[in-house]
């Protein structure tokens, strides 16, 4: 397995297309990839059918797939303003690829069950199949399709993006071999001797002590322990210092634990969503998830300096012992970046100082994907990273 990833800023579409496959050529050492993933700035948008076709003739054997979004990574670089175009390159022996497109008149519906999905898909349940996943977030319900495909196919990594190249519905753009789609929702299913791991690092940490929801309906959290959430934050506030006091007024959200079957408490692996509102006369918020009598819940909250060291320590979980990975593949929050951290390349640099340098590639995200707890979510101000090995160099 080789991978590569290469960035160009230039402005010209077919200019930047011919530097950055100059480079994954080179450093694939004139190996035809079997995959070749594009992700282009909005100022190529109007362009993308030319990528397509340059695509095609410069690397025929690839699987093409892609899209548009506000800021784009490659080659380890994270180009978040002006033109910018980003190629990363697989050569993957013993690995079948499918990919698919979906509107959101033709996702299967609930009751003709996971086979639809399969069919859909192209890949059966027992190849266990990794999915990348890019959607358009103004035509494709990215829920229910996350949803679906956890049916069809529980356990399997499930990562990726959606497209940030638009402000509304028509602007973004999805790459998938010769065409171009103004909407819906696009996979690449891989089969095969490739292991995928994902890094889902949200940004957060806890404040005050876990506990458990003793009484809710659907979405609005109505007791804590026993007792009023409104009042747990009350109290909650009148014990932190000046610094997280003033975070609660505007970086405050709920983690919610998702394991019901683990054993020790880790709160690093949340899964983090908005407080949407607050009743002062009930006592009671909502939230911005499903919630479940029993749940352990934590408040917790997200600044710059929390998000790094998030990062850093999910990172460290998947340290090698020995190679780095064969390559990698980041989709980041636009909320995120030097608008969050002060300084360029915080996420890749700090990927690299933990797991070594390897292919690294990506976009700026609307929403990030990726599992918590075993059941994949969409995510707000999260990097999502997924981490490609042979399978057999993983075990």
């Amino acid at each position: 397995m080789r991978w590569a990833s290469s960035l160009s800023r230039g402005s010209s579409t077919a200019e930047a297309f011919a530097d950055a496959a100059q480079a994954l050529e080179a450093r694939l050492g004139g190996s035809q990839p079997d995959l070749l993933l594009v992700f282009a700035s909005s100022d190529h948008a109007g362009e993308l059918e030319r990528v397509a076709t340059l695509a095609r003739a410069r690397f025929p054997a690839s699987l093409v797939a892609g899209c548009t979004a506000a800021g784009v990574i490659g080659d380890a670089h994270e180009a978040e303003e002006g033109p910018a175009l980003s190629l990363t390159a697989a050569v993957l022996p013993r690995v079948a690829l499918s990919a698919f497109h979906l509107e959101m008149t033709s996702l299967p519906r609930a009751e003709r069950g996971a086979r639809a999905w399969h069919a859909v898909v192209g890949a059966a349940p027992e190849a266990r199949p990794k999915l990348l996943l890019l959607a358009d977030p103004f035509t494709m319900d990215a829920r229910g399709l996350i949803a679906g495909l956890d049916l069809a196919y529980p356990g399997a990594p499930k990562f990726g993006g959606l497209a940030s190249g638009g402000r509304r519905a028509g602007e973004n753009r999805l790459l998938l071999g010769r065409d171009v789609h103004r909407s819906g929702a696009l996979g690449i299913a891989f089969s095969g001797d490739l292991a995928v791991e994902t890094v889902i690092a949200q940004g957060c940490r806890p404040i005050g002590a876990p506990s458990l929801v003793t009484r809710c309906v659907g979405e609005l959290l109505q007791e804590l322990d026993g007792r009023p959430p409104i009042e747990v934050l009350h109290e909650l506030h009148a014990s932190l210092g000046v610094r997280d006091r003033e975070l609660m007024r505007h970086s405050l959200f709920l983690g919610i634990e998702m394991r019901s079957e683990r054993v020790e408490y880790d709160p690093g692996e949340l899964l983090v969503r908005n407080i949407l509102g607050a009743d002062e006369e009930t006592g009671a918020i909502a939230v911005g998830a499903e919630l479940r009598p029993m749940m352990v819940v934590q408040f917790v909250l997200r600044d710059a300096r929390t998000a790094e060291d998030d990062l850093r320590r999910m990172l460290g979980k998947h340290r090698p012992s020995g190679s780095p990975p064969a390559g990698a593949l980041l989709f980041s929050c636009v909320g995120r970046g030097a608008g969050l951290f002060g300084r360029p390349d915080h996420d890749t640099a700090l990927f690299e100082d933990r797991l070594g340098p390897a292919p690294l590639g990506g976009f700026f995200c609307n929403g990030e994907i990726g599992p918590v707890g075993g059941t994949t979510f969409l995510h707000g101000y999260t990097s999502a990273f997924a981490i490609f090995r042979e399978a057999a160099a993983a075990t």
